[in-house]
């Protein structure tokens, strides 16, 4: 197999004195998805935060394309190519969506153009002059993940994309992420909604109390469901 695109060795992590993060190990090669499961409070958010720099007191190694990132202040690292749509989606509400479109800045060659981002949401297209106050959740999260792919951002981490989303809309997410996966966009999902997640992802990891306790190919699930199923209580 080729080098991974995304590369995590011993990561360790703090919010304060409390440790979160004990030694994660994980890879995404180039036009992966891989999904992170686990409990609430699993550590899967911290590990996102972490990777990306929002949360600074950590220790071991983020590489990315072979780079070392751990050192790098926050706004470096995005301009590394990583793109970071956190749960809480950071849209500017009281902007337009094609406003918000515009704002984003190139980190790379290859971002998608305007025209590509409508034909991929439609729905945004329809509401191009609405304020970000207008939309609805759905749209919000379509809106945040559309604004990372403008930036040309080579690998896509989504913290919790479906959560809080009626199912029709949860079915157009994963529509969404097929579609990137084709075009061949590289992404780290975070999600709690397993029949979701077994939908898009090529690979799994599993999380417990800030540990990676297993890891597997899309292809050998049915041979972990009693183990997710003690883990994750599905």
């Amino acid at each position: 197999m080729t080098e991974p695109l995304l590369e995590v060795k011993g990561l360790q992590a703090w919010y304060g004195e409390s440790h979160v993060l004990h030694g994660v190990d994980l890879q995404v090669h180039r036009g992966e998805t891989v999904t992170l499961l686990g409990r609430n409070g699993a550590g899967k958010t911290t590990t996102l935060k972490s990777i990306m720099g929002v949360l600074r007191k950590r220790q071991g190694e983020i590489r990315l394309s072979g780079k070392d990132l751990m050192n790098l202040p926050l706004h470096h690292i995005a301009y590394a190519g990583l793109g970071f749509v956190p749960e809480e989606r950071g849209i500017f509400s009281g902007l337009s969506v094609h406003e918000n479109l515009l704002l984003p800045p190139k980190v790379a060659e290859g971002g998608f153009t305007l025209d590509e981002i409508y034909h991929l949401f439609p729905n945004l297209a329809e509401r191009r002059n609405s304020q970000g106050t207008k939309l609805s959740g759905g749209e919000q999260q379509m809106l945040a993940i559309a604004r990372i792919l403008r930036t040309g951002a080579n690998i896509l981490l989504l913290d919790e994309p479906t959560e809080g989303l009626a199912p029709v809309i949860v079915q157009r997410i994963g529509d969404v992420i097929r579609a990137l996966k084709a075009k061949g966009m590289t992404i780290l999902l975070v999600e709690q909604n397993f029949r979701f997640a077994r939908k898009v992802a090529d690979r799994f990891y599993v999380m417990e109390d800030g540990h990676m306790i297993d890891t597997f190919r899309a292809d050998e699930l049915e041979g972990r469901m009693d183990s997710l199923n003690e883990t994750l209580g599905l």
